[in-house]
């Protein structure tokens, strides 16, 4: 049977969605151990030895000259930096806080989709998006207005991340292959990663086998294979929306894989901020589904 490009890109999203989730409890456990940066660089070492095999065997050619800095740009966004990132605020913050905040990534691709792109953003949109931003100003200062919760902030600027990295893949898959601009990317963002490489390399030694196995999962599944199948995903879908909404379940997988595995339990400002964030995401989610829909439509 034949799918349409909509519903491949669906497939996709929703595949790259379930082995993103497992990441947030698995990067606590990987943790116990190692330090945010060698996890960083351990994870995408994983996933670049991957894709080299992957390039070799499908004997890709190399990006043109003039293309390395965008790839370059895009490995920083949604590896290098988005890894550090990512994983100094999961030291602070359990995985279901951790989830909510990357979660609001659609927000945020769709505000710089409106600003690269022209994407316009609907009046319910940004009350969509206000609504949010208090469930986000909840979970920073619930312990009082002048103390902020770094792990939040940290995660915030892996949000922002991932969102410049889903504009950035929007753009390079029209002229690449979905497996090269992932494969250019990955190779990029490790390389960028590559000077915490002596102290993964001192930390992996003594590392347990749970712990060296959980880099292991990561590397293979929500690195690699995730990204190969959300550039899949990016595109062939309609609009960069269409498959960033797709990020709205993450914390709920996150959640019931941090209770499975590290028995972690949200928190009273986890559940309130959380539930806030998640209330405008479900509205953003709908207003851009009803764009969508008029647009086929049309």
């Amino acid at each position: 049977m034949n799918l349409s490009n909509q519903n491949r890109s669906r497939l996709y999203a929703i595949g790259t969605i379930l082995l993103w989730s497992s990441a947030f409890a698995l990067t606590k456990i990987a943790l116990e151990y190692f330090s945010p940066s060698s996890i960083g660089v351990l994870r995408y070492l994983c996933a670049s030895l991957l894709f080299l095999f992957f390039a070799f065997a499908k004997r890709i050619d190399l990006p043109e000259i003039k293309d390395i800095p965008m790839f370059l740009v895009s490995g920083a966004a949604g590896f290098s930096i988005y890894m550090t990132f990512f994983n100094i605020g999961a030291g602070t913050i359990s995985p279901a806080t951790a989830s909510i905040i990357i979660a609001t990534a659609p927000v945020i691709t769709a505000v710089l989709a409106l600003i690269c792109f022209k994407e316009k953003i609907k009046a319910m949109g940004w009350i969509a998006i206000t609504i949010e931003f208090c469930g986000i100003l909840v979970l920073t200062l619930w312990d009082g207005v002048f103390t902020i919760n770094a792990g939040i902030l940290w995660m915030l600027g892996a949000a922002v991340c991932i969102s410049v990295y889903n504009l950035l893949q929007r753009h390079t898959t029209k002229k690449y292959a979905a497996f090269q601009a992932t494969a250019y990317s990955v190779f990029a963002g490790t390389l960028l990663l590559l000077f915490n490489l002596p102290l993964a390399a001192e930390q992996l030694v003594s590392a347990s086998a749970r712990q060296i196995f959980a880099l292991l999962f990561m590397g293979v599944f929500p690195s690699a294979i995730a990204y190969l199948w959300w550039s899949q995903a990016l595109s062939t879908a309609e609009k960069t929306s269409d498959v960033t909404n797709f990020m709205f379940v993450t914390p709920f997988l996150a959640t019931l894989l941090g209770f499975l595995l590290i028995g972690e339990i949200p928190t009273l400002p986890t559940m309130v901020g959380g539930g806030i964030i998640l209330a405008g995401l479900f509205m953003f989610q709908k207003v851009k589904s009803g764009n969508g829909t008029k647009k086929e439509s049309a």
